[in-house]
């Protein structure tokens, strides 16, 4: 649970970091990496709670 935490702080601080890049840079390549490490988290976060409630309900 704690290792779960720590990859998904550290995974929203890398997509906040590239969003800065974007905004200090205009590069859009810094947005596009942004947005595939925020997809992905927030992908990976929802399964995560599934399988809890899941696991709640059974």
């Amino acid at each position: 649970m704690l290792i779960f935490r720590w990859i998904a702080t550290l995974l929203l601080l890398m997509a906040a970091v590239s969003f800065a890049f974007y905004a200090g840079t205009g590069q859009a390549r810094y947005k596009r990496f942004g947005l595939i490490i925020l997809k992905w988290t927030l992908i990976a976060a929802f399964v995560f709670f599934a399988v809890l409630i899941a696991g709640r309900i059974a």
